[in-house]
């Protein structure tokens, strides 16, 4: 069992480097149908179910302190080459594909304990009131609503339960989804006219960024301007005002380095090659970190939770499938509208990149908005629920 946090920090980076070996050292057709992000989140995910990584304050005080600095520095490099003045092309689809994955959580969980109530414990309510703040906006908004409602432990145990595994696999079918977005599009006739003219300009301009030779002061300065940034930014974080729970310095830090990323994509910086490569370095190690996380050795210990908590979500993708074959939507705005919900900032934005990293500032920004109405969306649940 790895207790230590640097093996810990070792073993997960090297998962990591081993499956982006494995995933551009081979032709195999496996990773066209399966993208490494996904191995690299079942293997960090096996890691932990299978004891291998264990239970100790070094490795949580790793897991915290890298994935904390390494995430604003992955958003930042991500977002210097994403011009946001050509996402305004996009439309309103994505605010329509937002509310929709938020209304749709929330009839998820009103069918759910409606079919379920008969066998849940009598707070099981205020607990699924918690959860959905958290499905609709983060951690923190679920912490909130758990004082607001008292919940007791016992039963929030099963919410957190629910927040790992579900949310887990959910976010693996979203990573895993992607090579299949052309087909899906074709099949609900979105028109994706906006989205192909804003890629391909990026594509285009990130050929010719990548036809620059890359040296070591490209590479020097790249992350030296990634980690003063955001250590400037979490710092700033921590002097800002906090407003409960949802607005706090890791709020204001991610808020500040988006900014900063696309004020810098605006300048000369963004010119310099090779930041991509970097950011993907950073993004398989996040996702490494996060997946490291993500215990499945529970998912016997309260069955009819973890079968609640995948109901939601099948009632959340359903109605997400019909709002897309109505409006003709494609799958990326489905895809970063569900996890700017439910996976909030930890996985929004990273999905939005494995599309394609000019779309970064998308998922920034409704991860943002979902931190904001989470605690609402949770409360409004509850009081619902409450009625039963």
């Amino acid at each position: 069992m790895i207790d230590n946090g640097f093996l810990y920090l070792g073993v997960i980076i090297g998962l990591a480097g081993l499956v982006a070996y494995l995933e551009s050292g081979t032709r195999s057709r496996f990773f066209k149908f399966v993208p490494g992000i996904v191995l690299i989140y079942f293997g960090g995910a096996l890691l932990k179910t299978t004891g291998v990584i264990g239970l100790s304050k070094d490795v949580d005080a790793t897991y915290s302190n890298v994935r904390n600095a390494l995430l604003p520095m992955l958003i930042l490099l991500m977002l210097l080459n994403c011009d946001l003045r050509k996402l305004i092309k996009l439309g309103p689809k994505m605010l329509v594909g937002y509310i929709a994955a938020s209304l749709s959580i929330v009839a998820g969980f009103v069918i759910t304990f409606f079919i379920f109530r008969a066998l849940y414990a009598p707070e099981t309510w205020q607990a699924f009131g918690a959860l959905a703040g958290s499905w609709t906006g983060g951690s923190a908004n679920m912490v909130i609503i758990q004082g607001i409602l008292d919940v007791p432990e016992n039963i929030f145990g099963y919410a957190l339960i629910m927040d790992t595994i579900n949310y887990s696999t959910w976010v693996m079918i979203m990573f895993w989804l992607v090579p299949f977005a052309t087909l899906f599009n074709k099949w609900v006739k979105a028109d994706t006219s906006h989205l192909d003219e804003v890629t391909a300009d990026l594509k285009e301009e990130h050929e010719k960024q990548q036809a620059k030779s890359m040296s070591f002061v490209h590479l020097m300065g790249l992350v030296s301007i990634a980690i003063f940034i955001s250590s400037l930014a979490a710092y700033m974080g921590e002097l800002l005002p906090e407003f409960g729970t949802v607005v706090n310095a890791t709020t204001w830090t991610i808020f500040i380095v988006s900014i900063a990323g696309i004020l810098l994509a605006m300048t000369n910086i963004s010119k310099i090659p090779g930041s991509m490569d970097v950011a993907n370095v950073f993004l398989y190690i996040v996702i490494a970190l996060i997946a490291s996380r993500a215990d499945f050795s529970q998912l016997f210990q309260a069955p009819i939770y973890i079968v609640s908590g995948f109901v939601i979500l099948a009632i959340h993708g359903l109605i997400l499938t019909v709002v897309a074959k109505l409006f003709k939507m494609d799958l990326f705005t489905l895809g970063v509208s569900s996890l700017a919900n439910i996976g909030g900032m930890a996985s929004a934005p990273l999905l939005a990149g494995a599309y394609h990293r000019s779309l970064i500032p998308i998922g920034v920004l409704m991860a943002l908005g979902g931190s904001f109405l989470g605690t609402y969306y949770g409360l409004l649940v509850a009081k619902i629920l409450s009625f039963f």
